[in-house]
């Protein structure tokens, strides 16, 4: 039986916030989208949505720099995190989202499942892997989102996303990978499907892993 879909359109914003502290209570469900700060997070996300202005885009890398809270339905919510890597900040704000960033992924129980979004002409640097890592280790679902795949004709596409698809086999079995193009749509109508099924789950935050 399919899962039925999600109305992304619905969404709105809730909040933004420097730290988990300024967010509202840890229950429900929480999906987060994360990457490199030139990875094209916010276009992504608005494409998803298709609200042009959901998530600020910028032709300057890095302008995420809050935590910003999105709600698709009660309980469901969809988060941008501050964008990692690459951002032309000075050393003081960079190493503040990146303890912001870290105590979010480290501490928020009502995070399932982490959106991974990577330039598909640039995957798997050295940050994408310790995020990966990461999320692999905390049993986290994971997406990795080529983005701007339309920079790239069908045949170098497909092989890229085989590629990464074989690279992340070492993360385990929770890590599937789709190329994306906000400008094109490609993948929005896959990750929809995805996503809603991830939505879907009937864990809770209060419900504890059982001991082997």
């Amino acid at each position: 039986m399919d899962t039925p879909l999600l109305n992304f359109r619905k969404v709105h914003f809730v909040t933004s916030a420097p730290d988990i502290r300024h967010l509202p209570n840890d229950g429900g469900i929480e999906i987060a989208f994360a990457g490199r700060s030139n990875a094209g997070k916010s276009s992504a996300l608005n494409a998803l949505t298709q609200h042009r202005q959901l998530a600020r885009t910028s032709k300057t890398p890095g302008r995420t720099q809050l935590i910003n809270l999105f709600e698709l339905e009660p309980g469901k919510r969809l988060v941008d995190l501050p964008g990692y890597g690459y951002a032309q900040v000075p050393l003081d704000m960079k190493l503040k989202w990146q303890a912001s960033l870290s105590e979010y992924l480290q501490r928020r129980e009502s995070l399932k499942a982490l959106v991974l979004l990577m330039d598909i002409r640039h995957p798997l640097k050295d940050l994408d892997l310790q995020m990966l890592e990461w999320a692999s280790n905390s049993d986290l679902k994971i997406l990795v989102l080529l983005t701007k795949a339309d920079k790239l004709n069908p045949g170098p596409r497909k092989n890229v996303v085989l590629q990464v698809r074989k690279a992340t086999q070492v993360f385990g079995d929770n890590v599937l990978v789709e190329a994306f193009s906000s400008l094109k749509g490609t993948g929005v109508e896959e990750v929809t499907r995805i996503l809603s099924k991830w939505y879907q789950t009937e864990d809770t935050p209060e419900d504890l892993p059982e001991e082997e």
